[in-house]
């Protein structure tokens, strides 16, 4: 990485008809937009550093929002979570020190892995070891509320419901729907949902990016006897040939779901993700995890989200307006799934995701991750026996829309002068904790600038 350039500046007001801006607006010393990991992590960090920043922390939605909501996994190894081109393995794991001190997490025990990574390295798969922590999304949301609280306890102003619209970087004033504010710092941590909105931001601040690699895949649900591993490891990271790998395992109390996105054009679309509850009584014993195939396109594809779009609107089309969903009995069958064929003998559960549609999912999912996909699980059904079994349920669409590669100005993730941008909608991260030590991140670059 590019050394940091350290410069010590004071951020004064401007004047705009010789009338300073201060006079007619709030003025903060920092503005965070986004309460996910990324946005928190930051909120924290600044204060740790320097308690008595006026700090300003938005979010368009009426309560904190991003990972923490869903199931509440947190990784605490490298690289998972950590893009490669803007971590190394000795700065992901000074920023994991610090967010485990901070957060405390309970560490969960793994059993057996070795009998998994022997069978993996036999027909050439990688099973990563990772450091992990689970919450479930109802322990997840209790973590959000206690982490809140103490923000708001140590003065940080809390505004949800509002949106940022653009920023005049110039002479450094935020737009919302609701007002206009100074800013001394600005951080944008929309996470993987502002997607689209921090492709618009850049543009109208005139920040410089890319955004050509997406990550495109199923939902798999299945009996959790039928994945026995989740028992020794809860969130198995698998990676296989062709850029493939499983996401985001969820078991015990396990739920297929359904996440609205919208096109700039205003077309409503949905992408599948997996949820879990903490709490064993609820258990149902299923589980489920994402396959993902990576794409980075060149030319003449100019926007990887654009086509993700695409594909989403063909998937809606297929679905009729939802994801689709097919057993894999049917799949290597090459035939149709159907509502009548949901039930009774082999297949002995009910899909999670009742509003998915049966069907075929190799109508909507281009070949060439559909063919990396399904290879991938017949490997991973040679390294966990049962993952096939003919009632297993596969979901389309699962997209993750954390592609977007600004161009920084510094290590510190600062796009534009005072602008940082971090978490996984501006593809500094991947999951919780990588977004939560970009934050820090671009927390300690604010620093820097005010010592």
């Amino acid at each position: 990485m590019q050394q940091s350039v350290q410069i010590s500046v004071q951020f004064t007001a401007p004047v705009i008809s010789g009338i300073l801006i201060t006079a007619i607006m709030e003025r903060y010393d920092c503005i965070i937009t986004g309460s996910g990991p990324a946005g928190l992590g930051a909120a924290f960090a600044l204060l740790d550093t320097r308690p008595d920043l006026r700090i300003l922390l938005l979010d368009s939605a009426q309560v904190s929002s991003g990972g923490l909501r869903n199931d509440c996994k947190m990784n605490f190894t490298y690289p998972v979570g950590f893009p490669y081109e803007y971590w190394t393995a000795e700065l992901a794991a000074a920023y994991l020190s610090r967010i485990e001190e901070f957060l405390k997490p309970m560490i969960l025990e793994q059993d057996h892995v070795d009998r998994y990574e022997r069978r993996a390295e036999r027909v050439g798969v990688q099973l990563l070891r990772i450091r992990q922590s689970h919450l479930g999304t109802d322990g997840g949301i209790r973590l959000i509320k206690e982490l809140v609280s103490r923000l708001e306890a140590r003065g940080v102003v809390l505004s949800f419901g509002e949106t940022l619209t653009g920023a005049d970087a110039a002479n450094h004033v935020a737009h919302t729907d609701k007002r206009d504010v100074q800013y001394g710092a600005l951080i944008v941590a929309p996470g993987r949902h502002g997607f689209d909105f921090l492709r618009r931001f850049m543009t109208q601040t005139g920040i410089v990016y890319t955004d050509n690699c997406i990550d495109v895949g199923i939902r798999v649900e299945t009996r959790q006897e039928h994945y026995p591993i989740v028992a020794d490891y809860y969130d198995p990271k698998f990676l296989f040939p062709e850029r493939t790998r499983t996401f985001c395992t969820n078991s015990g109390s396990a739920h297929v779901v359904q996440e609205q996105y919208r096109t700039p054009s205003g077309a409503v679309w949905y992408s599948v993700n997996g949820h879990a509850y903490s709490e064993k009584l609820r258990a149902n014993g299923l589980v489920n995890f994402a396959v993902l195939r990576t794409v980075a396109f060149t030319e003449p594809i100019a926007s990887g989200q654009d086509y993700a779009e695409y594909l989403a609107a063909l998937a809606m089309l297929t679905g009729g307006g939802h994801p689709v969903m097919q057993r894999v009995g049917d799949f290597r069958l090459g035939k149709r799934t159907t509502s009548a064929g949901l039930n009774g003998d082999l297949y002995d559960f009910e899909p999670t995701l009742s509003s998915a549609t049966p069907g075929d999912i190799s109508l909507a999912m281009p070949a060439k991750f559909l063919t990396s996909i399904w290879k991938a699980l017949k490997k991973l059904d040679a390294i966990v026996p049962g993952i096939l079994h003919p009632s297993t349920i596969m979901y389309y669409p699962e997209i993750k829309l954390y592609a977007n590669k600004p161009r920084f100005l510094d290590d510190y993730f600062m796009a534009a002068p005072d602008i940082y941008l971090a978490g996984d909608g501006a593809g500094t991260s991947r999951g919780i904790t990588g977004a939560w030590a970009s934050g820090m991140r671009a927390a300690s670059g604010i620093i820097s600038r005010l010592a």
